[in-house]
This record gives structure tokens, sequence and C-alpha cells, in this order.
């Protein structure tokens, strides 16, 4: 039972601290925020993003009012998982594993973004929301990558080569 509740809670402050820094990521990349996914991202976040905002301006093209709220959120989940699973509780221990908690998280969306922007254009037909914001948030990662290592014979390695990096800096850091 514990492991199950564990599980349900820990995955919906992950689903919505994907969201979070999910409008942070095109905030920094300057996404549409017409596209309609942007706008279900701005409409799940702004009710605690829009009260930070009032004390925490924005530093260039870094929203510092959505950053604190997801660093808040990985600090809930570490309290979450430590309060459900009755583990020994330190302050300093959870927020350094909170800001962990975030940047894991980070890299994870990034990873899987990229992994679902390749299968899409695999069989896209068209115009398409989804792979237009998702073009809009990778691009940024991409283009320097083919700068260095062109298309080889019309395939695309810097996808690949970004997926690499991703994984090569998670074990880096030991998350």
């Amino acid at each position: 039972m514990n492991n199950a509740l564990t599980f349900l809670v820990v995955t919906i402050i992950d689903l919505y601290l994907y969201v979070v820094l999910l409008r942070l990521w095109m905030q920094a990349t300057r996404a549409d925020f017409y596209n309609p996914v942007s706008q279900f991202v701005v409409k799940a976040t702004q009710p605690v993003v829009g009260l930070l905002r009032n004390l925490l301006p924005t530093v260039g093209r870094v929203d510092l009012a959505t950053l604190i709220f997801a660093y808040a959120i990985g600090v809930l989940k570490v309290y979450a998982i430590i309060g459900l699973n009755n583990y020994g509780f330190s302050a300093p221990a959870l927020f350094i594993n909170g800001f962990l908690m975030v940047v894991s998280a980070f890299l994870s969306m990034i990873f899987w973004i990229l992994v679902i922007r390749a299968l899409l254009s695999w069989f896209s037909q068209g115009y398409n929301p989804i792979e237009a914001l998702l073009h809009q948030l990778t691009e940024p990662l991409l283009a320097p990558v083919r700068k260095i290592l062109p298309p080889l014979g019309g395939l695309d390695l810097s996808v690949l080569v970004v997926l690499l990096l991703l994984q090569f800096l998670r074990i880096l850091i030991g998350i």
C-alpha cells in the first residue's frame, strides 16, 4: 500500500513539475505562447506563478518566479518521499535533493521531448501545433550540433548527439 501511494504522489508531483519546467523552457526559448499546448501550460501554472511574479522579477530570459516555483515542487517531492516512507529528515539534504530533483526532471523532460520530436518527424504529414512547439523548444539545442556535424546523406544525427550528451550529464552528476 505504501509503495502504491508513494508512486501515485510522486507521479502527480512529477507531472506538474514537468509542466512548470516546460513553462520555464518555453519562456527561455521564446516559444509561441499562442500554441494550444503553450496555453495549457500557462493556464496550469499561472495561479502560483502569477502570485510569485509580484515578488520576483524576470532576469533576462529567466523567470525567477517560475524557477523558484519549480524548486519548491522539487523540495515538495523530496519531502513527500521522506514523509511517505518514514525516512530520516535533514533540512540541508531536503533542499539539496530538491534541487537535484528539478535538474533530473529537466534533463529527463528534454530527453523525452527530443525522442518525441524525432519520432514525429518520421510520421508527420504537415503542420501540427505540437510538432511546431517541439521544434521551437529543441532547435536551440540542436542547431549548434548541426553546425559541427552536418546532415549525412539526409540523416540528421544532431538529435542522437544531444541525447548522448544529456545521458552523459545525468551520469556525470549522478541523477
